[in-house]
């Protein structure tokens, strides 16, 4: 058995957001020395994962773990990878996505959710903005997903993820709202109405249109704290996914 790493994101067109990916990955310090190669779902000339499958594979890889480098398991993408590469019969939902060519076992692992890391890292992002704790609600804002069955996943990682980061910052509340179906303004103001002062986290890997745009259009009028900062950079991402490769390594040589 020789294992390998292969890390899926969503890709972008936009050469920072690659690079912010690769260097998180870049600062991963495995205990012993296995091939890892990050690939990205579409918009990355080159890196795509039937690429990043093929250089695993030319490396004589026979096991390959895969680790889902998004933000909810609500995600299609999440499901909709799973299956096209060779890690579960159908997908969920019917997908355009064509079944890569694999022939390594595929494991594949998970993606962020709830994880205390994670709160960690939000935390981390959010404190410069935190003045008085105590009247203080924290609101994560995802993405989220109209499709029945995938909202409820986004709803059960980011509720549990709202209560890890209320444990770890000490503020007074934290929340979530989603922008699909779109209840983020409706859960600001409800705060605001509490008398709480209100900052919004975005629960997004790194910074777009949806960090700089659209979360600020949706709370447009309304007085909120909001920095922008995303998951990446952060040192302890590189942790995250080292801890879920351990995990799967030990899986793998106890079968």
């Amino acid at each position: 058995m020789k294992p390998g790493v292969l890390i899926i994101s969503h890709g972008s067109r936009d050469k920072a957001w690659v690079s912010i990916v690769d260097e998180a990955v870049g600062h991963l310090s495995l205990e012993e020395e296995l091939p890892v190669a990050v690939s990205f779902l579409e918009l990355v000339e080159g890196r795509l994962i039937q690429d990043g499958i093929n250089e695993l594979e030319s490396a004589g890889v026979t096991d390959i773990i895969v680790i889902p480098l998004f933000v909810s398991s609500g995600s299609t993408h999440v499901d909709e990878i799973e299956y096209a590469i060779g890690a579960k019969p159908a997908p969920e939902r019917e997908t355009d996505l064509e079944c890569f060519e694999v022939q390594a076992n595929v494991h594949y692992g998970y993606p962020v959710d709830d994880d205390p890391d994670i709160a960690v890292m939000l935390w981390d992002k959010l404190r410069e903005l935190s003045v008085q704790p105590e009247r203080e609600t924290i609101l994560l804002v995802g993405h989220g997903s109209i499709h029945d069955g995938f909202r409820q996943r986004w709803e059960v990682g980011i509720s549990s993820l709202a209560e890890r980061v209320r444990q770890v910052s000490g503020v007074a509340a934290a929340d979530y709202g989603l922008l699909n179906p779109e209840n983020v303004r409706e859960r600001a103001e409800y705060w605001i109405g509490q008398g709480h002062d209100v900052l919004v986290a975005p629960l997004f890997l790194s910074e777009g249109y949806f960090t700089k745009v659209v979360i600020p259009k949706r709370l447009e009028g309304l007085k909120y704290a909001y920095s922008g900062s995303t998951l990446l950079p952060h040192p302890l991402l590189p942790h995250w996914i080292e801890q879920q490769v351990l995990k799967m390594l030990e899986k793998l040589r106890v079968h």
